[in-house]
């Protein structure tokens, strides 16, 4: 892709407004905990205590929007204290040396980069931190008032943390939400599987509802009973549900035995969109009976023979307990064993330092973002300073918020928050102009702005920008300065800022289109280490533990959403393939993702426990597992793997009693085939 064209992408990606659910509620109640802290500290300490306790709970509320599965106060009560720190120590080192400030800007920067070796929320949170504290710094005269703006900004965000407890919004909400989506997407599955028996399965919703699943020691002992053991539920009846639509091991392609699959996956929907809709409202479930009466029909057995009778009978028993498990306060869990538990902050400090510590390697996209911020901030302040403008901390912050590790991000981010600055000020200065309002009027609108903000958060960068322009605008304004002060500045530190992120990473990019390579290489691994983990529940069906198996897919789910992510970020950005083309790319994921599938099957069948041990299994285990890994050097080294010792194996496999082993296997050596094929065109 050229400059030219990505460019124009970028800017037209920027200023598109999405349609998404809002959440007026939850707006409303951040926006009231922020008027609560301005008029508290308008009416005792003044408008400057107020603008920094403003923007402790503005932060505050802020972090609580973030995609993060954490409890909402925590992440309000992390970004106020961290804030209220940074503000003080900031104040401490630049109160009388620039030079000093610099460094400390520096360091700051450096260190809100690396943060997003940790997750995309800690690296929001830092940066905003970051950015914030560099108005907030200006405010205080002296050490005791630098300390009291501290102490404001962190009450700001205990303020934001108790309205959460004490005003819970659709509780449980996320959690349910993400828990129902996963559901909804078998339904989709099984609905598509009618007419495409060999249809793709996206398992994002899936791994979604494991995060969300994953909930502290807390959580834990209040979460609904509903919301435990359904997602391993969804999980199970995903291979079922392809094992019986597939012909190759399930019904035939034609006749009677696939007009029934056909109705079996068609009731295998309304059932489990019965139990989604019924685990997002918390209502009873409501399920057509036609649907669970053809599950349990008694006919089935002699429509079936084999395995797709075993698997519709899987498939029943699953969706009883889906139908069970749904049903809010009957108290029945699918899984009662232990929950996955999150650390606290406290026990998540040594895995984000290990996480920052690998990242501190030449060539990480974190680093080289670490860096970028750090160059282009301080650039900014120097040159703010140098200006003739004032404000000289609205270009740094600019780009700070602004940046991002990836290229598409920091450029679409950049254009929207200039566009949306130009209008957001353009809108406030009219209002100041029409209506000259005074102190307390100032913080009402502050007030009303970034309640907008908060509920339009989600409909793009630039919608948010236009209100947090007018918050900041209204918010200075509270303290006595006119409009002409601020404006002006604002808008010419804010294409400063813009335009020093866009450079910055031209010059010092970290493109993804050259790591294509290595992501895919990475999905190939990890699918080998999971063919063999499944097969290795054939090769001995007494000694292999399902806990490998679930490790590997885990794995296998995970490299396949970096190769799609890498995929989606290489594709904005301007510059040529190196070694995989976007066509070849596509080819190569299509051929991933129905190993997966072929391997999926095979998982829907394991044998029982009493069964015989199958040597075949055994040997194509080890010599997947060898093939995968020298292919996963091949991909990286730009050569095209070859699969001669699997087709091997194969080839001396005579064992009529393994069918549908033999079958999946055969289509396992297929992808792989097509994989190499997709790497030679």
């Amino acid at each position: 892709m050229s400059w030219v064209r990505a460019l124009k992408d970028t800017a037209r990606s920027g200023m598109t407004v999405e349609r998404t659910r809002l959440e007026p509620l939850i707006a409303v109640r951040a926006a009231a905990g922020l008027a609560l802290v301005i008029g508290v500290s308008l009416a005792l300490l003044g408008p400057g205590a107020a603008a920094s306790s403003a923007f402790g709970a503005y932060m505050a509320a802020v972090a609580t929007f973030q995609k993060s599965w954490r409890p909402r106060p925590v992440l309000a009560l992390a970004a106020g204290l961290t804030l209220a720190a940074s503000t003080f120590i900031g104040y401490l080192v630049g109160s009388s040396n620039t030079l000093a400030f610099m460094l400390l800007l520096a360091v700051w920067c450096f260190v809100a980069g690396l943060m997003w070796a940790a997750g995309p929320t800690a690296g929001m949170i830092a940066s905003g931190n970051v950015a914030i504290m560099l108005v907030t710094v200006t405010l205080p005269t002296s050490v005791p008032q630098a300390a009291g703006h501290a102490g404001m900004i962190a009450a700001g965000g205990v303020v934001q943390a108790l309205l959460i407890v004490l005003f819970p919004v659709r509780r449980w909400g996320a959690q349910r939400d993400a828990l129902a989506d996963a559901l909804a997407a078998e339904a989709d599955y099984a609905r598509r599987l009618r007419h495409d028996p060999l249809a793709s399965f996206d398992p994002e919703p899936l791994m979604k509802a494991r995060a969300a699943a994953t909930v502290t020691a807390r959580q834990a002992r209040r979460r609904p009973a509903e919301l435990h053991g359904a997602r391993g539920l969804a999980e199970r009846i995903r291979p079922v549900l392809a094992s019986l639509a597939d012909p190759a091991v399930g019904a035939p392609a034609e006749g009677p035995a696939r007009e029934r699959v056909r109705e079996l996956l068609a009731a295998a929907g309304s059932v489990l969109d019965a139990a989604a809709h019924a685990i997002r409202r918390g209502d009873p479930v409501r399920l057509p009976s036609p649907a669970l009466a053809l599950l349990k029909a008694p006919d089935t057995a002699d429509v079936f023979q084999g395995a797709p009778l075993r698997a519709a009978r899987r498939l029943a028993a699953l969706l009883d307990d889906v139908l069970e498990t749904a049903e809010p306060r009957s108290g029945r869990t699918a899984d009662p064993g232990e929950s996955m538990l999150r650390p606290t902050l406290v026990q998540l400090v040594p895995k984000v330092l290990a996480s920052v510590r690998a990242e501190l390697r030449p060539g990480s996209p974190v680093l080289r973002h670490a860096v970028r911020v750090t160059a282009v901030a301080c650039s900014g302040y120097l040159i703010g300073h140098a200006l003739p403008l004032g404000h000289a901390y609205w270009a740094p912050m600019a780009s700070v918020m602004v940046m991002r590790p990836d290229f598409t991000q920091t450029y679409t981010r950049a254009v929207a928050r200039f566009g949306g600055t130009l209008v957001g000020v353009a809108v406030a200065t009219a209002v100041v102009q029409l209506a000259h309002p005074g102190m307390w009027m100032s913080g009402l609108l502050a007030v009303v702005s970034a309640g907008l903000m908060y509920t339009l958060m989600r409909t793009g960068y630039a919608v948010s920008m236009v209100f947090v322009s007018a918050y900041v605008v209204f918010l200075l304004g509270m303290g006595g300065l006119r409009w002409d002060q601020t404006v002006p500045d604002r808008v010419a530190l804010t294409l400063l800022g813009g335009v020093l992120a866009m450079v910055a990473y031209a010059v010092y990019p970290a493109w993804e289109t050259p790591r294509l390579r290595t992501r895919l290489a990475d999905w190939v691994a990890a699918a080998g280490r999971y063919a063999e983990a499944v097969l290795g529940q054939y090769a001995d069906p007494a000694g292999a533990r399902r806990a490998d198996v679930r490790d590997a897919l885990l794995a296998v789910r995970d490299a396949r959403v970096a190769w799609q992510d890498a995929v989606d970020r290489a594709a904005g950005e301007p510059v040529r393939h190196r070694g995989i083309s976007r066509a070849a790319a596509e080819e190569a994921g299509h051929a991933m993702a129905a190993m997966g599938r072929h391997t999926m099957l095979l998982e829907a069948h394991f044998p029982d426990r009493a069964q015989p041990p199958d040597p075949g299994a055994a040997a194509l285990a080890r010599e997947l597992r060898t093939a995968t890994e020298a292919g996963a050097k091949a991909v990286r080294e730009r050569k095209v793997p070859e699969w001669d010792g699997v087709r091997a194996v194969l080839a001396g496999w005579d064992a009529p009693e393994s069918g549908v082993l033999r079958g999946a296997a055969e289509q396992l050596l297929d992808s792989l085939d097509e994989v190499s094929e997709a790497l030679t065109a």
